[in-house]
């Protein structure tokens, strides 16, 4: 067994890791959220992309953020 005491943790260590636990358990509750609503409207979440959709979305979203010439 070791003889270290454990490093104290900044404030902001913490803040940054409780925040990241809140937008994972987010992230979950809405998937959830959206998945009751989804069964019941008889549909299926996430929406299944048909194969022409997947290939004309390509990567848009990451040429389209802007901040570039």
């Amino acid at each position: 067994m070791s003889d270290q005491v454990p490093r104290s943790r900044s404030l902001r260590d913490i803040e940054l890791e409780v925040e990241a636990e809140g937008r994972e358990w987010t992230k979950r509750r809405l998937e959830e959220r959206l998945q009751e609503e989804a069964e019941r409207d008889g549909k299926v979440f996430p929406p299944q992309r048909t194969k022409s959709q997947a290939s004309s979305d390509g990567m848009d979203g990451i040429n389209n953020r802007g901040g570039g010439p």
